[in-house]
């Protein structure tokens, strides 16, 4: 037997074993596009004029990539960037008054579909399995005429709508149930609506404080929901809210009210901590809450958007609403400045993109 020829053939095997295993760690490691850690900004655009664009950040907050829409796509994203979510290897971007949705890789920002049927003044959307529900105003001056579009993601196809109450707005979905916030569109309203997903009905509709503009769910899964309250300008002016639905049982289990003057905005929440706005300043509470905070965490903000993340505050300017926005970045710590980015026009939202 001749053992150095065994010896040389083993260890060449052993060598190309953990060669490959290198490439593989490798290859799993490497960028999957342009886009793939960093955050995105979502910019409206000045209704009628400019287009709505997404801009890129990453995270280190080196540069923005203003556009990467067009960049990419040779092509505008359309009027007013309403909102935007990720999924899988998918980014949905929501745009309101172009009724449509662009589909994307979330990763090289590749257009991979347009979805402009069976959409109406489309707002805010949330996924549940191959299924996704996305709120619609449908026609501003027509009252009754609302709805949430089930969409297919498989086929990118709208499949279904189901009537709701007015003015739709932010979504969110817990095991197999859909909750559809109804600020009111251009009216006003405080209602919740609850969707079975397994047919789509409106199985409850609950009340809340007035304008319900923005909500959040908690480590438990439970629904807070942040009431702006009607403004004085509508002549019948309330206070806003902060209501906790208990998704399990479709109970409200606390509601506290502000000042009647006051209407709070952009609740978020981060490490078992809820954040909002209130008249330029950032507050925080837990979920043993039972008054509201008095003390503030920054102040001076022109807030038109609100994320909480990444040890971060990330407050969006839209500024004077036709030159380019700011996002500005604090520390969660020491609630300092960071950083102020320039990007698009009426920047409303910053939505993180990773790896999954």
């Amino acid at each position: 037997m001749n053992f150095k020829k065994i010896s040389v053939a083993l260890l060449a095997s052993v060598s190309l074993f953990f060669a490959s295993c290198s490439n593989d760690d490798d290859s799993s490691s490497a960028p999957l596009g342009d886009y793939d850690n960093g955050l995105f900004v979502v910019n409206e655009g000045s209704f009628g004029n400019t287009s709505g664009t997404i801009s890129f950040i990453p995270y280190d907050l080196s540069e923005v990539k203003k556009n990467v829409f067009k960049t990419v796509n040779g092509e505008d994203l359309g009027s007013l960037a309403q909102s935007m979510i990720t999924n899988k290897s998918r980014a949905y971007i929501v745009v309101n008054d172009s009724h449509v949705i662009q589909v994307v890789n979330r990763y090289t920002f590749e257009k991979e579909a347009t979805i402009d049927q069976g959409l109406d003044n489309p707002r805010f959307m949330t996924v549940f399995g191959t299924k996704a529900y996305v709120t619609n105003w449908g026609d501003t001056a027509d009252e009754t005429d609302d709805y949430i579009a089930v969409l297919d993601l498989n086929s990118n196809t709208v499949t279904e709508k189901i009537p709701v109450e007015l003015g739709p707005e932010k979504i969110f979905n817990v095991d197999d149930k859909v909750f559809v916030l109804h600020q009111g569109a251009w009216g006003q309203n405080n209602k919740v609506s609850v969707i079975n997903t397994n047919d789509d009905s409106v199985t409850k509709v609950i009340t809340v404080g007035d304008i319900p503009s923005s909500g959040a769910l908690d480590i438990q899964g439970n629904l807070w929901v942040l009431g702006a309250g009607k403004a004085a300008w509508t002549g019948s002016e309330s206070a806003g809210s902060i209501t906790k639905i208990n998704t399990a049982t479709l109970e409200i289990e606390k509601t506290i009210n502000f000042e009647t003057s006051e209407h709070p905005g952009l609740l978020n929440f981060y490490n078992n901590t809820f954040y909002y706005v209130l008249n330029g300043s950032l507050y925080s509470f837990d979920s043993s809450i039972e008054t509201i905070p008095t003390e503030a965490k920054l102040s001076e903000l022109n807030a038109y958007g609100l994320k909480v993340g990444k040890d971060k505050v990330f407050v969006t300017d839209a500024k004077d609403y036709i030159s380019y926005g700011e996002v500005k970045v604090y520390d969660l710590n020491s609630f300092t400045e960071e950083k102020s980015l320039e990007v698009g026009i009426i920047p409303n939202a910053v939505v993180f993109n990773q790896i999954d």
